[in-house]
């Protein structure tokens, strides 16, 4: 019996180990992108400390602001071809590295629902700052960070719109994709399944993008791209049926999970939604400068 724990034991901590996310340092910041900012701890939850640079919105008064999250072994630095736009259209802008992802804070596990409560507690950081409006903030992620911040808007009511840019639209399916690629056997894949749900605490079914975004009563605008091979295209289609209002937005763009070739009309999507779904105060508006954009901007560092 106590071979047998032994043996359950190794293999769950091979699991943790094989499905951890890397942990990948900024090389980069706003300032290559020709910004002022500031470098921030936001608090979590479990006592954690998120790194973040904050971007704040030229001008006085309150602005309407974005908080940026990253995909799965990613960091804030990512999310920062939406820099400038986003400051340009007049937001205040927080760009975040999630529990043992960047800069910031390790913890025992990493999760979607995790990265979900990093989102919020930005959003709560954010919405005390005497230069934010908190009737106007956004929340902008990438991949799982997409998927965390449909979870982090479902969970509450003050968030004032959602872009999900290639999220998943099942992490159960998702991870079945994963370990196939990896040629685990069906049976394992299974067993692994089973157990991430038992660690992370919560049931796929109820933190899936398709069930969060069911619960949603603010602007979402999905971007997805038609060559994504990390996250097929139909789970935004399928994303997009799922929502109850039907002004949610699609836009699909000659992409892959990780760049847009059509990076000029990707960003200004986003950015244009945003203004839309932040005002009627402000309705901040983005015209790109001349060249800005260059083909393949990345909006992630891995899948």
């Amino acid at each position: 019996m106590l071979a047998l724990a032994g043996l359950r034991a190794a293999i769950h901590h091979a699991i943790r180990l094989g499905l951890a996310a890397p942990r990948v340092a900024e090389t980069d910041s706003p300032a290559a992108h020709g910004l002022v900012f500031e470098t921030v701890r936001v608090p979590t939850a479990s006592g954690k400390q998120l790194h973040a640079w904050l971007v704040p919105a030229a001008g006085e008064g309150r602005a309407p602001a974005v908080v940026l999250l990253h995909g799965w072994g990613g960091n804030a630095q990512a999310m920062l071809p939406l820099a400038r736009p986003l400051h340009e259209a007049g937001f205040t802008a927080l760009f975040l590295d999630a529990r043992c992802h960047g800069l910031s804070d390790a913890d025992d596990f990493a999760s979607l629902p995790r990265f979900a409560e990093d989102a919020g507690r930005a959003c709560d950081w954010l919405a005390a700052r005497p230069d934010v409006d908190p009737r106007r903030i956004a929340l902008v992620g990438h991949s799982v960070g997409a998927g965390a911040c449909l979870l982090a808007a479902a969970e509450r009511r003050d968030v004032a719109a959602v872009v999900s840019i290639a999220a998943f639209a099942h992490p159960a399916e998702m991870m079945r994709r994963w370990l196939a690629a990896k040629s685990v056997p069906e049976l394992a894949a299974r067993y692994v399944l089973a157990h991430v749900e038992r660690v992370i605490g919560h049931r796929y079914d109820d933190i899936a993008p398709l069930a969060s975004i069911a619960r949603l009563d603010c602007p979402v605008l999905l971007v997805h791209g038609e060559h994504d091979r990390v996250v097929p295209p139909d789970d935004a289609r399928r994303l997009h049926a799922a929502c109850p209002d039907s002004g949610t937005e699609l836009v699909m763009l000659d992409a892959d999970h990780e760049s847009f070739v059509d990076a000029e009309r990707g960003i200004a999507a986003v950015v244009g939604f945003l203004g839309r779904a932040c005002g009627p105060d402000t309705r901040p508006q983005y015209d790109p400068p001349p060249g800005f954009f260059s083909s393949g901007t990345s909006m992630s560092q891995s899948p």
